[in-house]
């Protein structure tokens, strides 16, 4: 009986599926990256293997100039997953996150998972310039929401499990719970709230405790000495610096947004169809990783471009042209290879840029002023953080992130200075993230504090949970009770008189009355005690709704198409109070504001 009662218990039972939904993530990011290296040793080398590792520069294959069509064969095979199985899959993956919690109730469908992993492991192995962190976020936050489906639970705790799903994907990747807690906090997560937070703080915990697992318990890259001093001994022209850089990577992660969607509408003008167009994205990818290879020995940027990303921590790259020139490169093939249609994350391109511009940054600064005692490593990822940042608008993320990355404090101070500019650089040039532009394009708007406002922007229609049963005042009680037998959960009741609605019996009502009146006889159903109501437009935001209820102290609102009430066939469906705070979610705050001032 103990033990039941602990399964039923909902906090209980929801701490033991975010562990679930945490391991499954990390799991996934382990397959997911065995995916990538498979697929990559089959494209370039022409073998099968699962050992590859990002953060060193791909061999060369024995294909010599034809490895220009290895991402036209990924482009053909992505086309057709994604085009016949999932297109939620095309893309970067996170918005698609986010509009499932903001505009879909969390729900995502389970064979985007599938597609997703497989879609995005042939785009990066196949040499498509995307991340992994995008299509692994997308594919834990199906997992939970999958399993919030097959289990029976408020939205809430969906919505919960699908954060718990994202921000494991991105722990496990970058071994950095903390950092993925953030991202789910930031992005995903629309309630924050002890309930929420633990799952989710849980869920990272697990996912990272499997990463650790497979690819053991070390940062991702291998950065040395950053030779950042203590922050009490750093010029003060050396804090000037940094808010230049910042100023300077707000304004690229702007070109960074616009080049994505420009390139996108590029292609979607193009005549043709997905595949005729995937193929000539990832065409003249190929063309311009050859080149580089021809030119500098290396694809460079190719893939997630992670052996880059080390170079500049390393110090192996120090040459500010070619830097710039890699920067210039990596956008260009980015938004090729995303707006042709590639399935991937641009997590990766923003550290591959920052890094690369931070570097460069560091090199003149040092040969102008060298007493700023800016070093390329500690300057490069505070240039990771700071396109992160900006561009995807989860700044406290990326501070984080780069932190547990780097295990150094000293590099937090100009990090988390910098950071703030670059995000406010961009937020003055360009209201939207790299992330919001997508939906925003769609007219699904995401506001800035998304945390507390998500259900501000749900409509009336929304809300309607329960089946909605019509009877006359004079139909038996007896019928009733045999109707609401065989319903689970049981309906909505309108009480017509001549046509008109008369009163409404809310679900939970409806059974209380009915338990009460175990022997009714000939009693009939316009004798029960109905519940007075409000009339609500389909498309009333739920702001509007709770204070029209509250203002007329109502409980019960019917929602019809135009906020009219002429015949009960106008009623679409029937919201209670129970409704908003049992499946809505309705933020507890402005409840009580609502219940002072209502």
């Amino acid at each position: 009986m103990k033990m039941r009662w602990l399964l039923d218990s909902s906090p209980f039972r929801l701490a033991l599926l975010a562990t679930l939904v945490g391991l499954v993530a990390g799991a996934g990011a382990v397959v997911f990256r065995g995916l990538i290296a498979v697929f990559h040793n089959l494209f370039f080398l022409g073998r099968f293997s699962v050992f590859y590792s990002a953060n060193a520069h791909a061999a060369v294959g024995p294909w010599g100039a034809w490895v220009v069509l290895v991402p036209v064969g990924g482009a053909i095979l992505v086309a057709f997953l994604v085009n016949n199985f999932a297109p939620e899959a095309k893309g970067h993956g996170v918005p698609e996150v986010m509009d499932a919690v903001y505009y879909h109730r969390g729900l995502i469908r389970p064979i985007v998972a599938l597609v997703k992993s497989l879609a995005s492991s042939i785009s990066i192995g196949s040499g498509g310039s995307v991340g992994r962190e995008g299509p692994i976020i997308q594919i834990g936050a199906a997992f939970g929401s999958t399993l919030g489906q097959m289990i029976r639970m408020p939205e809430w705790q969906r919505l919960t499990l699908v954060a718990c799903g994202a921000g494991g994907g991105i722990a496990a990747t970058f071994n950095t719970p903390i950092g993925g807690m953030l991202f789910a906090i930031e992005l995903i997560l629309p309630e924050i709230s002890a309930r929420t937070l633990v799952p989710v703080a849980i869920a990272t915990g697990g996912a990272t405790f499997v990463g650790r697992l497979a690819f053991g318990d070390h940062p991702s890259f291998d950065i040395p000495a950053l030779a950042i001093p203590a922050a009490h001994a750093i010029p003060a022209l050396s804090y000037l610096a940094y808010v230049t850089l910042g100023i300077v990577l707000g304004t690229v992660a702007v070109l960074y947004i616009r080049s994505l969607y420009a390139f996108e509408d590029m292609f979607d003008r193009m005549p043709g169809n997905y595949y005729t167009r995937h193929i000539t994205g990832m065409l003249l990818v190929g063309i311009i990783m050859y080149l580089f290879m021809h030119h500098y020995g290396y694809y460079y940027v190719q893939g997630i471009g992670y052996a880059v990303v080390q170079d500049t921590l390393s110090g192996s790259l120090n040459v500010p042209y070619l830097m710039v020139l890699l920067f210039v490169a990596k956008l260009l093939v980015t938004a090729l290879t995303l707006g042709s249609g590639a399935s991937g994350g641009v997590f990766s391109p923003s550290l591959f840029m920052g890094a690369v511009l931070g570097g460069a940054y560091a090199i003149l600064v040092d040969k102008l002023m060298p007493g700023l005692q800016l070093a390329v490593p500690g300057t490069a990822i505070i240039g990771m953080a700071c396109v992160v940042g900006a561009a995807t608008g989860a700044v406290l993320t990326a501070t984080v992130m780069i932190f547990e990355m780097t295990r150094d404090y000293n590099v937090i101070i100009p990090l988390i200075i910098a950071v703030a500019f670059a995000y406010g650089m961009r937020t003055l040039l360009f209201n939207d993230s790299i992330y919001t532009l997508k939906l925003t394009r769609r007219g699904h708007h995401i506001p800035v504090s998304m945390q507390t406002h998500l259900y501000m922007l749900r409509t009336a229609i929304d809300f309607i949970n329960m089946p909605l049963l019509q009877l006359p005042a004079d139909s038996e009680i007896a019928a009733l009770r045999r109707t609401a037998d065989l319903s689970w959960p049981a309906p909505h009741v309108l009480v017509l008189d001549d046509g008109q609605v008369h009163a409404v019996l809310p679900s939970h009502e409806l059974r209380r009355e009915l338990s009460l009146r175990a022997s009714s006889g000939a009693r009939r159903v316009g004798q029960l005690h109905g519940t007075a109501f409000v009339v609500a437009k389909a498309t009333d935001q739920l702001f509007d709704l709770v204070a029209a209820m509250r203002a007329h102290d109502r409980n019960v609102a019917l929602i019809t198409r135009e906020g009219k009430l002429e015949s009960a066939a106008d009623v679409l469906g029937v919201v209670t109070w129970a409704d908003i705070m049992e499946h809505g979610n309705f933020p507890r705050q402005l409840v009580g504001q609502y219940e002072r001032h209502g």
